[in-house]
């Protein structure tokens, strides 16, 4: 009989047509195993053997397997390279299975979870500093809906946009996971596509209101119908990963449109906000920055980072707290080491909720609430305490009687395990306290028969041992168990070893069998005790996340005050002027690093205005203009952000969109060139970046020929000055565009200094005033390694170029005639006229009759549009 045709192979492929496009691990004892595909997959992504069994169509099967006691490490393997699992798991006992079915039934199995990139909740799944975002995107009438939450957590963002911003959005939620509905055009590469139907707002608001228990979401925020559509759809396929149990979601959060600095996913990249360049942590403005001593603070403030501010109130309140803390340094110094001790109690919450927990978790929760009991009634007995740590107090607070009901029930340090029990403390349950001491009893019997045998029977080595298919027997040399075989002995054969004989007797039966009973019964009632201790856990699940979120914004406030105080950074002055000055400013990262290295970043002054709003920089390469370019923008992204700054003085007009074109980002694989990313990026910000806005902008058209990027730069500083209007900062090698400071009011000309020095290039990295005075390419050409030759026959080719352009007056001449780009850019093309022109192209002669009658109802079509 082939596989195939097994039962249990049957049982397999219906599970797996029921898994669909995931790898199905399929529970059999102490392994889950793979088939076919999924087995080839999954063995090369763990490096794990690939063997057989059976045969398919006459086929032998592909299968590998990894044990059931460690599947949360290769679990977390295959889902960072990208794959789904669909967990199969036993739903009966063999035993049961033989008694309902008799002696060869097959064990029912089914699927008890959709092990997926962004529905995790276990520890080992996670990583403590980073958040795990599910989202789900759809579109309603024009508008797109999004719902976002990290079920890890709970917490749950709903909010709409327009079809151009979903990409700025999507950035900032960095989510692990996204899901679309079917047949969705315009999806994001990626997404996973389910059900259309889920995608209904009607539902999504059902669903809300029947797992909150509300009549009304009213109370949570106003939400739209592309919200509640999104929303719907997010709440199905987390009901249908669970198999019909919900993970821990707080009622929803409306993100209102405008709260937010908007920053798309190229200026995001451009400026390392989250992972550096290489797309790592490390290196990234996060990493530089974080200071947090639990996982929950630094997730949340990868949080604030990513979704900086624009509301000055918000932002105030923030910098007050961090201030408060700044200028405690004891304060802040105890108040990290409480925080340092707590345990993460948001994901400790989310995987009880999710019926996920186990009694450690429910010891988290006991020692996170009672940790942040003492930090209310420390920081309570604080005068002058800010308006936001006001607003945060009562809600570490109020838990008092779970608490003390968690310290009587649960011993100190409870196992990650519940099915050996012992996690219940003494004296909680006199009943499990009284079966645990006749079990305690009966292994110490057990322990005084030991010795009663031995002496018996004069066998010293006699031991009474256990294991999970024998029980409790007596075990004695092979060459003594001649004395224990005698028919008067007392004692029963039970097994023969290679040099050992097992043996069996009535009185350590009847211990045994004491152990059992009580044993189990002890197991039972911890297990009661279990579900009663994570149904209080369950019901007071609001107040608990809310005391997470709370101790969250006080590690990231007083990790923000540790590293101001750290690297002597300042509190920004905020205004709704559109300004940026800075004095002394510097980058984060790159001052990291040089600091390691032993060496100093020079810092620079910025000082943009409304009359002043867009700087040219020039200068060499490597002279520091891309280093000062990300600096001012990463201080307005920190001062939103509403933690302090790096520099000696920041005043920050709020800034409502941040934009970034610094850096080649080749896109090759998508087949664009470094050029065609530039333009797109450049389009972007041209189209979006308002007077509030702030844009850097570095070598803008050097991707293309000489004439057409002097064109390029020349017109885009014109309309960003001209038009958009906003703060920019705009870095070029063009001399040339240095003539725009005489028809450009509130342009100015600045370079990064440097100076050649016996033959030798030396780049002072400072920014100064005026227009600079050569890139310094050849100096930096030979600093880099080019052969002398080389550079000397440049520096004869360039004497020649130089020369001529001084006859001819330059690349730039006769640009001082041209009108600006707001005069200039009000002819349009002329508009086409659409049934003219196809008259024109039109070879009468060549038609036949049957073509002539098709091209006059063409041309009918097109003079009816």
């Amino acid at each position: 009989m082939t596989a195939a045709a097994t039962p249990m192979m049957a049982q397999y492929l219906a599970l797996k047509a029921e898994a669909g496009d995931c790898l199905l691990f399929y529970r059999m004892g102490d392994f889950f195993e793979l088939f076919f595909d999924d087995a080839r997959a999954a063995a090369q992504i763990l490096d794990i053997a690939l063997t057989s069994r059976g045969e398919h169509h006459g086929q032998p099967i592909p299968m590998c397997g990894v044990p059931v006691h460690s599947a949360e490490g290769y679990l977390a393997r295959l889902i960072k390279a990208g794959c789904r699992v669909a967990i199969a798991e036993q739903t009966e006992s063999p035993e049961e299975a033989r008694r309902a079915r008799g002696s060869k039934a097959l064990v029912s199995r089914a699927i008890v979870r959709f092990v997926t990139a962004g529905t995790l909740t276990e520890e080992a799944l996670l990583e403590p500093r980073r958040a795990n975002v599910l989202a789900a995107v759809c579109e309603v009438r024009g508008t797109l809906g999004l719902a976002a939450c990290d079920i890890s957590t709970g917490r749950m963002e709903l909010e709409e946009c327009g079809p151009e911003a979903l990409g700025a959005a999507l950035a900032r939620l960095g989510a692990s996971e996204l899901v679309v509905p079917e047949g969705w055009d315009s999806a994001p590469d990626g997404a996973i596509a389910r059900p259309a139907a889920s995608f209904a707002s009607d539902t999504g608001e059902a669903r809300l209101k029947a797992i909150h228990g509300v009549a009304t979401l009213d109370g949570f925020g106003q939400f739209s119908r592309p919200m509640l559509a999104a929303a719907g759809g997010l709440v199905a396929y987390l009901d249908h990963v669970g198999r019909g149990r919900l993970p821990l979601l707080l009622p929803p959060v409306a993100c209102l449109a405008g709260a937010t600095m908007a920053m798309d996913e190229a200026t995001r990249a451009s400026l390392e906000v989250l992972v550096s360049s290489e797309g790592r942590r490390q290196g990234s403005l996060l990493d530089a920055v974080d200071r947090c001593v639990t996982g929950a603070g630094a997730r949340l403030l990868a949080e604030d980072l990513a979704a900086p501010l624009t509301g000055l109130a918000a932002i105030e309140a923030r910098l007050d707290l961090v201030q408060w803390l700044y200028d405690d340094a004891l304060l802040r110094d105890q108040l990290r080491s409480a925080l340092r001790a707590l345990p993460d109690l948001g994901r400790a919450l989310g995987r009880v909720v999710a019926g996920r927990g186990s009694p450690r978790d429910l010891g988290q929760l006991r020692d996170a609430l009672a940790g942040a009991r003492a930090l209310h009634e420390g920081l309570n007995a604080r005068p002058n305490r800010p308006a936001l740590l006001n607003d945060l107090l009562p809600a570490l607070a109020g838990h008092g009687a779970l608490v003390d009901h968690y310290a009587r029930a649960l011993v100190a340090s409870p196992p990650t395990e519940r099915s050996q029990g012992g996690f219940i403390a003494e004296g909680y349950d006199h009943a499990l306290d009284e079966l645990r001491r006749m079990s305690g009893s009966a292994r110490r019997a057990i322990a005084a028969l030991e010795a009663k045998y031995r002496d018996e029977t004069g066998v010293a080595a006699l031991k009474i041992r256990h294991n999970g298919v024998l029980g409790y027997f007596i075990e004695v040399p092979a060459k003594h168990a001649d004395r224990l075989m005698a028919a008067d002995s007392g004692f029963t054969h039970r097994q023969t070893m290679a040099g050992a004989v097992r043996f069996n007797a009535l009185a350590l039966h009847e211990e045994a069998s004491r152990i059992a009973e009580s044993g189990g019964h002890a197991l039972a009632a911890e297990e009661a005790h279990f579900e009663e201790l994570v149904a209080m856990a369950v019901a007071a699940r609001q107040p608990i996340a809310a005391t997470a979120a709370a101790l969250a914004r006080i590690d990231v406030c007083a990790g923000q005050a540790e590293r101001a105080a750290e690297g002597g950074w300042c509190r920004p002055r905020l205004t709704p002027a559109p300004v940026l000055r800075v004095e002394g400013g510097r980058h984060p990262v790159v001052e990291a690093a040089l600091g390691k290295a032993g060496e100093r970043f020079v810092a620079n002054d910025c000082a943009l205005s409304e009359r002043d709003r867009l700087w040219l920089v020039g200068g060499p390469n490597m002279g520091g203009k891309s280093t000062f370019l990300r600096q001012n923008a990463l201080i307005v992204l920190l001062a939103q952000a509403g933690g302090f700054v790096p520099a000696a003085m920041a005043e920050v007009g709020l800034t409502d969109r941040l934009f970034s074109r610094v850096g080649a980002s080749d896109n090759l694989a998508r087949g664009r060139s470094t050029f065609m990313v530039e333009m797109v990026e450049t389009a972007a910000i041209l189209a979006q970046a308002g007077p509030q806005s702030m844009v850097i902008l570095d070598e803008v058209g050097r991707g293309t020929s000489t004439y057409d990027g002097l064109a390029l730069a020349w017109a885009v500083a014109e309309a960003v000055h001209g038009v958009n209007r906003c703060r920019c900062l705009f870095a070029t090698h063009y001399h040339e565009l240095s003539r725009l400071a005489e028809s450009c009011d509130a342009l100015s000309l600045h370079h990064v200094r440097a100076r050649e020095w016996q033959g030798d290039l030396v780049l002072l990295h400072e920014v100064a005033a005026g227009p600079a005075e050569s890139s310094y390419g050849l100096a930096v050409a030979r600093l880099a390694g080019v052969s002398a030759g080389v550079v000397a026959r440049a520096r004869q080719v360039l004497a020649r170029l130089e020369k001529g352009r001084a006859e001819t007056g330059g690349l730039a001449a006769g640009l001082g005639d041209l009108p600006l780009f707001a005069a200039s850019a009000a002819p349009a093309e002329p508009e086409r006229d659409a049934l003219r022109d196809a008259l024109v192209e039109l070879d009468v002669d060549a038609l036949s009759p049957r073509e002539a009658l098709e091209q006059l109802y063409r041309l009918k079509g097109l003079a009816a549009e």
